[in-house]
């Protein structure tokens, strides 16, 4: 074995404290391990050598691998571990290791793409000039202005100089199409990664990625962290969606992670979006696209009601008699959100959580969309006894039977969580609306993820004041952003109407021509109380017995009334006040700098606290 050395490690995934083993010398920092704990084995990396304990017996290392994390992956997992207050083995665990076993080809034929690239316009032109000069840009460009040409042309200039880039996409949602266009330019060159990756497909394309044949990752957050060398180009679409951030530790935010690798891999950073975020737009250099690719008319008209009312269908009967498809929004899943009592008022609550259970008329059931409780429709309320139960709001599942019992022999087709679980269920979906087999689009903000849908000529959008009402502080950034995303999935490639069912006709009609005319206004807004002015932290205390879990947020709140700098927005029982059985308290902090927010927030983070940096769920 040689000479003995001594290693601090941490176990991948897992929140225990780096631990000190025993292996040959000269084992290297990020190097993956196989080590024993309590007779499991399990994978560990290299943090540094380190001297023999002198108080206990280290273990011997059972196996080296040929794997390793290399120097940047290692610094941005520590940040990721002390930002968003996770561990550094469950930051690390995000990456994908390289392997100094594979042979990373030496490809010296000079790249080609397989086709011409896309012809730029005149205002792509200009503004592709603008961005190659920067380092780090938002590309704000109105839907269908063409953001992806200018992708797809930056991207052939990586390779043909024998870099990689990433392409972020907010959910596998976006893959399909994404996948099509980047294969008919850059062939095996490129490769999709996300979750639902099958185990084969996925050690197949790392396989790829790690010697070289892959030069572009494209694909959801994760994406973001595959051994790929080189990398020149970050690109992030659709910057300003939310499914960035990571709802479990660590909760980052794969935006932000993705400036932080740019900068230290000195690699080039795109941000894109037709909505971008108040942040984004005021932190960074921005290149706007205002007009489309291709100029079509499009006309915006404003409705009463609360439902699919008479004269939505009416509209919807017109646009099917005439041959083109239509596209409906509304913001919820299954049929009504909540099942509730006239004579009372109370609401049918999961017993486990304190939300209302959603009714999914396919199964015969409610559902908890927390936490996956099932059981039958009831009619009689449990408070009160009165019965029929009543449902408000209306659904995807709702929305398609009323469609379809009131224009018969109409083909409808829903994107919603429910019905698409898999990538190749909505490719199979996109590609009925594509050939025509289906004749109107129903679903909730998955209509909105960048697809394009060529022969939509009516764009319905329901639920706006709702969404607009919500107690978010970026409830508006959401239902205006909303506003533009779905209207422009309409009138591609001919004309068409946009009817948008709200009360609110004076407020949203103020941000119909341009977004950035919202934002103006949402800046004056957040000043001096949300960001990008103010940095936010959330911290979510549970437990099975509420006094406990109300106990441990009153000592919190103590010790952290003594921080300076650190101001206590509010506290108490969260809004969803039960999950799965755990009461739920939370505490919302705001700061002008971060350093002291941190700084308060490792004072007092204790076991089974939960930090949350940069919110964007506050449930």
């Amino acid at each position: 074995m040689g000479d003995k050395a001594y290693y601090r490690v941490a176990l991948i995934r897992m929140a225990s404290p780096e631990l000190t083993y025993e292996g040959r010398a000269g084992i290297k920092r990020g190097t993956l391990l196989s080590v024993t704990l309590r007779g499991k084995i399990h994978k560990a990396v290299v943090l540094e050598s380190c001297e023999k304990p002198e108080d206990f017996e280290a273990l011997p290392i059972d196996e080296v691998s040929t794997l390793f994390y290399d120097e940047i992956s290692m610094n941005t997992a520590k940040f990721i571990s002390d930002y968003y207050f996770s561990s550094f083995a469950e930051a690390i665990a995000l990456f994908l290791p390289f392997d100094s076993a594979q042979r990373v080809r030496d490809d010296e034929e000079k790249f080609a793409a397989l086709h011409p690239l896309p012809k730029l316009s005149a205002a792509q032109e200009r503004a592709y000039e603008q961005l190659k000069e920067k380092r780090k840009a938002l590309l704000f460009g109105v839907t269908g202005s063409g953001k992806t040409e200018l992708y797809i042309h930056r991207m052939a200039e990586v390779l043909s100089g024998g870099g990689s880039a990433i392409l972020l996409m907010p959910e596998i949602s976006l893959t399909p199409q994404m996948n099509k266009r980047l294969k008919h330019y850059f062939g095996d060159k490129v490769a999709i990664w996300h979750s639902k990756l099958t185990k084969k497909r996925r050690e197949e394309t790392l396989e790829a990625i790690r010697e070289g044949r892959v030069r572009i990752v494209a694909g959801a957050r994760s994406a973001l962290f595959v051994p790929l060398r080189n990398i020149e180009l970050i690109i992030v679409d659709e910057e300003h969606d939310d499914s960035y951030k990571a709802m479990s530790r660590p909760r980052y935010n794969a935006r932000d992670i993705a400036a932080y690798i740019a900068a230290k891999r000195d690699a080039q950073l795109w941000m894109a979006s037709a909505t971008p975020l108040l942040t984004s737009y005021l932190r960074n250099s921005c290149v706007r696209l205002k007009e489309p690719y291709i100029k079509s008319e499009k006309r915006y008209r404003f409705v009463g009601g609360e439902t699919l009312n008479p004269e939505i269908l009416e509209a919807v009967e017109r646009n099917y008699r005439r041959g083109s498809q239509s596209l409906i929004f509304v913001p919820t899943r299954a049929n009504f959100k909540y099942l509730y009592c006239s004579n009372c008022g109370k609401t049918h609550l999961c017993p486990f959580c304190s939300v209302g259970m959603s009714i999914h008329r396919a199964a015969r059931a409610l559902k908890c969309h927390y936490c996956g409780y099932t059981h039958k429709i009831v009619q009689k309320c449990e408070y009160c006894g009165h019965e029929p139960l009543v449902s408000d709001r209306i659904g995807t599942q709702e929305a398609a039977e009323i469609i379809r019992e009131n224009i018969p022999d109409i083909r409808v087709e829903i994107f919603d969580k429910d019905h698409i679980t898999t990538a190749a269920k909505l490719q199979k979906a996109l590609d009925r609306i594509a050939s025509g087999e289906s004749d109107v689009m129903i679903g909730t903000q998955m209509l909105s993820k960048g697809h394009d849908y060529p022969n939509i000529t009516l764009s319905i959008i329901t639920g706006l004041d709702y969404l607009l009402g919500i107690s978010d502080y970026r409830a508006a950034e959401r239902a205006v952003g909303l506003l533009h995303q779905i209207a422009g999935r309409s009138g591609r490639r001919s004309k068409a109407e946009v009817i948008i069912q709200s009360a609110r006709e004076e407020y949203f009609s103020r941000y119909i021509e341009d977004y950035e005319e919202f934002l103006k206004d949402e800046e004056e807004f957040a000043r001096e109380l949300y960001p990008p002015f103010r940095t936010l932290a959330r911290i979510l205390i549970s437990d099975k017995k509420e006094n406990i879990a109300a106990d441990r947020v009153k000592e919190t709140v103590e010790r952290l009334e003594r921080v300076a700098d650190v101001e206590i927005v509010g506290y108490g029982k969260a809004p969803v006040e039960r999950i799965a059985g755990r009461y739920r308290y939370s505490i919302l902090l705001r700061s002008e700098k971060r350093v002291p927010l941190l700084r308060a927030l490792h004072l007092v983070k204790t076991k089974g606290m939960e930090i949350d940096m940069d919110p964007v769920d506050f449930s």
